[in-house]
């Protein structure tokens, strides 16, 4: 055997001499045993297990279930526990007890990971509390603020693929419940590095003495929630249909509902309860192909108005209209035309309250630019940030604030994060009102372009075998910047890892061509792909959509040659 497969079968090993679950030791013995044996995919199945660790960052941890150190378990987690505990500890002042509140989902171990945490802050001397039951992220990202906690964190992997799960953590304080940023991540990472080398997390404290929170902290979310957007007289006989992708948002959504007066949906009873397999689906994201199907035909069925979904944990929206000229029949409305039409509602809302001087509209940098149109028009501020709400959420003056993957932040005094039920009470909010003056969802669309101008977006992504592609084109474009995408002029090109206006520095290209449309370039934070942003604005809608499928077929050119 090589010295490197010796080194693996050691690490193997000592990692399963730590592991407290009985099923992945079973696993990791298994993988063991074949190994020794000479089996040669057990050999590459756990070089791959124990090839690096899962890297804690601003998303904090998240992979695929397993035995192993590239892999989300319970010994990974323990390890982050015990790393956050630490900071928590190194940060407080004066000796003062650090908080730190738990959420979690219906995914498999999301309760598992959950409870051994609590158990470990409350074994470092934290104060810790355990949500009562799985519940939203929002939900989470709320008691933050709403409990005063120093930190937060939820086991969650969101819309990831059924055997993933993670661990994402907030900051509370002068972080108002937000997700964390560097350098909170890299300290974060270097104590659970520390735990890590250490050895044996059975060696760490842990103690049954931490608090399960009251339902009271929910019961204040759905207050605040309903507060969004109380039902208008036009909600009254609203026939809409809602799916929860197997996820936890239908219990909480529906004492909304109920507070905030919006009748009952007709609801996707497959995939309304928590079911950590996600059964229904290939894939429990509202944005792929085929999730949203079985809302279709309720819909259909119905004669529905509307079609609201959430994802799994229910951070995120998704919205359907009825199109005759769709496919079926039902069309699912993009990330930026909901996130418009809801920019649109703050905006209004805002100008009626009075705003504060810098009250502001956010997005991230690959989201419409026409958000930034609906500012100028009501008098806002306007504020463009990195992709993540970590980094949306902390735009001076936010009253809104969302990102094109389907993520919106209508609340911001109660959730810094992106929260798929208060966007879903404000979306109902907006289709009664509208409802009211005897106008569909789509006519409404079809009135913001009349006021702001006819945007248009895409996206063309390329997928690699190998991650080290990615980086060749960025800097094959780097070194020679294009002259045009197709037969439109680039006017300029725009590099954020050279500092652009008060971004943070990323690996990131955008390109300006002479007719005012945007291509930005970046490679996924999560998948092997490239990924490249299309944004137009045009004279009419059909204007726009040729505009759009020119430049989408000049950008694919683009990459082919350049890869």
């Amino acid at each position: 055997m090589s010295a490197g497969g010796k080194a693996v079968l050691d690490a193997a090993r000592a990692w399963l001499a730590q592991d407290p679950d009985g099923t992945t030791r079973t696993e990791l013995e298994g993988l063991i045993e074949q190994t020794d044996r000479g089996d040669a995919a057990a050999a590459a199945e756990l070089a791959d297990r124990f090839a690096g660790r899962l890297a804690f960052g601003t998303a904090g941890l998240r992979g695929e279930l397993g035995a192993g150190s590239n892999r989300m378990n319970r010994v990974l987690v323990a390890q982050a526990a015990a790393g956050l505990a630490a900071f928590l500890l190194e940060r407080s002042a004066g000796g003062r007890r650090p908080s730190v509140v738990i959420g979690y989902d219906g995914r498999r171990n999301s309760d598992v990971f959950a409870q051994d945490s609590a158990e470990l802050f409350a074994g470092a001397g934290l104060r810790a509390i355990l949500l009562p039951r799985m519940l939203p992220t929002p939900v989470l990202a709320f008691a933050v603020r709403h409990l005063g906690a120093d930190a937060g964190v939820m086991v969650t992997a969101s819309h990831n693929p059924p055997n993933d799960n993670g661990y994402k953590v907030y900051l509370g304080g002068a972080d108002a419940g937000a997700q964390i940023v560097s350098p909170a991540d890299i300290e974060i990472a270097a104590h659970i590095q520390r735990i890590a080398d250490a050895g044996d997390v059975g060696a760490l404290p842990r103690s049954l003495g931490y608090e399960t929170a009251a339902e009271s902290v929910v019961d204040a979310y759905v207050a605040a929630t309903a507060a969004v957007a109380p039902a208008p007289a036009g909600a009254a006989g609203l026939s809409w249909v809602y799916t929860a992708m197997h996820g936890v948002g239908w219990d909480t959504l529906s004492r909304v509902l109920k507070a905030a007066g919006y009748p009952e949906p007709v609801p996707v009873t497959r995939q309304l309860d928590p079911d950590g397999t996600f059964p229904t689906v290939a894939f429990p994201n509202p944005e792929e192909p085929g999730a949203m199907d079985l809302a279709f035909d309720a819909a259909r069925r119905s004669n529905a108005d509307l079609v609201i979904a959430n994802d799994p944990d229910a951070d995120r929206l998704a919205v359907a209209v009825p199109d005759p000229h769709a496919q079926g029949g039902w069309r699912r409305l993009t990330g930026n035309q909901i996130g418009l039409l809801l920019g649109w509602r703050a905006a209004r809302l805002a100008r009626a309250a009075g705003a504060p001087p810098g009250a502001s509209l956010a997005c991230s940098l690959v989201s419409s630019p026409g958000l930034k149109s609906v500012a100028e028009h009501y008098g806002l501020d306007f504020h463009t940030t990195l992709t993540g709400f970590k980094w949306i959420s902390r735009a001076p003056g936010i009253v809104f604030g969302f990102e094109e993957a389907l993520g919106y932040l209508v609340n911001p005094e109660t959730v810094r994060d992106k929260d798929g039920i208060s966007a879903a009470i404000a979306m109902l909010g907006l289709v009664a009102e509208a409802r009211g003056r005897g106008e569909s969802l789509s006519r409404v669309l079809a009135e913001f372009d009349a006021t702001f101008g006819f945007f248009a977006s895409d996206q063309v992504a390329i997928r690699v075998d190998d991650v080290s592609a990615i980086a060749r084109i960025m800097a094959a474009l780097r070194e020679r910047h294009p002259s045009s995408i197709g037969r439109v002029r680039i006017d300029r090109v725009e590099d954020l890892l050279d500092g652009v206006d008060d971004l943070p520095r990323g690996d990131v290209l955008r390109l300006w061509t002479t007719d005012g449309s945007r291509v930005i370039i970046r490679p996924s934070g999560t998948e092997p792909k490239l990924k490249v942003y299309l944004d137009v604005r045009g004279g009419s809608a059909d204007d726009a959509r040729a505009r759009l499928a020119a430049l989408g077929e000049g950008a694919r050119t683009l990459l082919g040659e350049v890869g």
